[in-house]
């Protein structure tokens, strides 16, 4: 054999052997998405490893190329805006990729400042954006606690037997936040308690907050900031979700999504469900630390696809709840009794909400919602039974033309509210009836801004109302943006917001405990004033990028609603305040990304929330507002190797003042005190992930939460009693679940 045919000879072998080791080429499929919000990237740019040969995804995402299934092959992902990334092939045929936004200023579109959407950098009121992938750096098994992540934002325990809570804004009370799902009212006022759980989170896109007023755009409620839920459309939401996850002290919560389609349109399906069923007591006060729970919500959500009208969409949501806290020995059948003290709560809710575009160019819409809310629930002897109707429609009409955008509506809500308290009594001649509460409030409002030369900005709108019970209310709002160069900007702004009275469906210290609720007169709408001061800024490093955000705030409220538990151990008096409330200080943001895996997330707050009040034509005195910590921080340190994503999370509460009696052994004001989360997650083949971590790693846990928790009932408050010390639920001011373990697994099919 001449070396000719000997060299053909080893090359054939060689290329056998190869293909025998290496295997066949296979034709590779793909995706890629954003890691954050888990939206399509389109026109990325793809270079496969080691060989350099290049691949560009279509508009939707997607890419397909022939390739070796060689061992730990690689492939190279870049795409405008994101962090370019490598990734190893796995042995299935298609993988989904996910990037990592690079610049957040760049991509984010916002829509909560106009109702229209604009790209973050270029608004002129200075909003938050918070996507999915921040909430899932710890394990929260509901919106309410997965907002605790966010800097100036507080999810606050309302009571320690029943678990309630809300959500605080700069240290207002979470009867100033409003909370919207897709820009509409859907969880306020009676909901506020507890329908803010529920909301299943595979299906969030990603989550707006505006702090300060933002009545002109939004109406009441919204004194302290809005916090607005978007939720995915089918078109870029995965084809299945599932999340199923527990706890060490046996709390379980799944997560499900799915989408299909019906011809030209599409539908998306999530469902939510939480249990927790074993009651514990840590710190041996025979009261349960968490309540106990059960808890479903489904949410549908249709997109219908229309030549002439554009896109419109439905979605309803249904949810179910059952909870209860007390006496480690309650059951059901102690309910409204005064032998085991327990807190009962039955609720039950139906949500509808949709858009329906009115013009080809989608520049009319109407926006409609409504729901129902049931609640039917036993406060130890005190039996709470409470309904509320809500229904909202609203008429926009938006454009622009040059540098002139803007934005108008003619919204109207009606509420109708019904309990078994003083709340919806009626005095007549000798005699109290019952008679709910109905709220007719339309109103009118125009905003619009204006870009005067390049850098500069301004904006400027009008909203009036009419409350069937208050009259006329105006509520304003202007702001303007000064924009240094295309990384940094100046942002000032100032409003006017407004709440109407919704007294019990909002304050659930009044239900808890023994106190006797005393309102002192007829109440009148509460208004504050507004002015902010921001600064927005993006720096490119040798070894990555950060972004900073600063901002002042400073608001002044009028005919604040307070419930005073000072004065009277035994009492909670409600009352317009004589004087002034005043809510101000500056927060911080701070992003900082490395190249070589690390991502770090640090904000802080620093607030004085007090109020000014004068009694008896004495001179004003001032009252440090509750549960408004001084100051406060959150953080969030990520490192990214290999496959492994480690996660050091949590938040820091300086002292804040707390609701104590006279004479009182604990604390006025709480210690600063860290909640501090640890999380490790991997991805693995065919869109699987796995996850685990520790949540309240210190091990912090409050003392003496529970104030006489031997005697619920007062039945022996003069025996051996001598500082007159009775029942009280309501000194809470972190989780006394203690440190916890929890697991999970996530998958995603496309």
């Amino acid at each position: 054999m001449n070396s000719t045919h000997l060299n053909s000879f080893i090359f054939i072998l060689f290329s056998l052997w190869q293909t025998q080791v290496y295997g066949q080429k296979i034709e590779f499929q793909c995706k890629i998405r954003d890691a954050g919000n888990e939206t399509s990237i389109g026109f990325a740019q793809v270079k496969l490893l080691p060989s350099g040969r290049g691949f560009s995804s279509d508009e939707a995402g997607h890419f397909k190329f022939p390739v070796l299934s060689v061992p730990d092959q690689k492939i190279c992902i870049a795409a405008a805006g994101y962090v370019t990334d490598t990734f190893l092939i796995g042995k299935g045929s298609f993988q989904v990729f996910y990037l990592q936004p690079q610049n957040r200023e760049l991509d984010e579109v916002v829509v909560s400042g106009t109702m229209n959407e604009v790209q973050r950098k270029e608004s002129i009121l200075p909003i938050e954006v918070y996507t999915p992938a921040l909430f899932r750096k710890t394990w929260a098994p509901s919106l309410m606690e997965s907002v605790n992540m966010i800097n100036g934002v507080q999810p606050q325990l309302n009571c320690n037997v029943c678990s309630a809570g809300d959500i605080h804004i700069n240290g207002l009370e979470g009867a100033y936040t409003m909370i919207l799902i897709d820009g509409m009212p859907i969880v306020s006022s009676l909901s506020t308690v507890y329908g803010l759980a529920g909301i299943p989170q595979s299906l969030i896109k990603r989550i707006e907050v505006v702090k300060g007023p933002a009545s002109t755009l939004y109406g009441s409620e919204a004194l302290a900031g809005v916090i607005n839920v978007i939720t995915k459309d089918a078109g870029s939401a995965p084809l299945v979700r599932t999340e199923l996850s527990g706890t060490s002290i046996g709390e379980f919560s799944s997560d499900i999504s799915t989408k299909w389609k019906a011809g030209k349109h599409q539908a998306l399906l999530g469902i939510n469900m939480f249990h927790y069923g074993i009651p514990k007591d840590i710190n041996h006060d025979n009261f349960t630390d968490l309540a106990l729970q059960k808890r479903v919500s489904i949410f549908n959500k249709w997109d219908f696809h229309s030549k002439t009208q554009g896109k419109k969409s439905l979605a309803v949501r249904l949810f179910a709840e059952d909870r209860w806290g007390g006496e480690m020995q309650w059951s059901p059948r102690w309910a409204g009794s005064d032998s085991v003290y327990g807190e009962s709560i039955v609720t039950r809710r139906a949500e509808l909400l949709g858009t329906l575009p009115l013009s080809h160019n989608g520049n009319l819409k109407l926006d409609y919602s409504y729901n129902y809310h049931f609640q039917n629930s036993y406060y130890g002897r005190n039996h709470f039974l409470a309904f509320q109707h809500t229904g909202f429609a609203q008429l926009i009409w938006s454009g622009s033309k040059e540098n002139l955008h803007w934005v108008s509506g003619i919204p109207v809500r009606f509420i109708v509210y019904d309990d078994n308290t003083p709340a919806t009594e009626v005095s007549e001649v000798e005699k109290v009836r019952n008679q709910n509460a109905r709220t007719f409030l339309p109103g009118i409002f125009a905003q619009a801004d204006y870009q005067i030369i390049p850098k500069l900005s301004v904006l400027g709108g009008i909203r009036y109302d009419h409350h069937s019970m208050h009259g006329s209310i105006f509520t304003p709002r202007t702001g303007l943006k000064w924009k240094l160069n295309s990384d940094h900007s100046i942002r000032a702004s100032g409003g006017s917001g407004f709440r109407v009275v919704n007294l019990f469906t909002e304050d659930h210290a009044a239900l808890t405990g023994a106190r006797e609720v005393v309102i002192a007169q007829s109440l009148k709408p509460e208004k504050s004033w507004n002015i902010n001061l921001g600064y927005q800024g993006y720096f490119v490093h040798r070894n990555g990028f950060s972004n900073l955000e600063v901002n002042v705030f400073y608001s002044r409220f009028s005919n604040q609603i307070i419930g005073d538990f000072d004065s009277d151990p035994d009492k909670i008096i409600y009352d317009n305040l004589n004087g002034y409330g005043i809510s101000r200080g500056v927060s911080l943001n701070f992003e900082r990304n490395f190249e070589n895996g690390w991502k770090a997330m640090a904000g802080i707050t620093v607030m004085q929330v007090f109020r000014m009040n004068r009694t008896n034509n004495g001179p004003l005195e001032k009252f440090q507002q509750q549960f408004a910590p001084p100051v406060s921080g959150t953080f969030s340190l990520g490192y990214k190797t290999g496959r492994w994503m480690l996660d050091l999370t949590g938040r820091i509460n300086g002292p804040m003042k707390l609701p104590v009696f006279p004479n009182d052994f604990r604390p006025a004001w709480s210690p600063v005190y860290p909640l501090v989360n640890l999380q490790a997650s991997r991805p693995f083949l065919h869109g699987l992930e796995l996850f685990a971590g520790v949540r309240n790693l210190l091990n912090f846990i409050p003392k003496n939460p529970i104030l006489r928790p031997f005697d619920p009932f007062d039945k022996s408050v003069s025996i051996d009693n001598p500082k007159g010390y009775t029942f009280d639920p309501s000194y809470n001011y972190a989780p006394v679940q203690g440190m916890t373990g929890y697991a999970g697994i996530r998958w995603t099919l496309e």
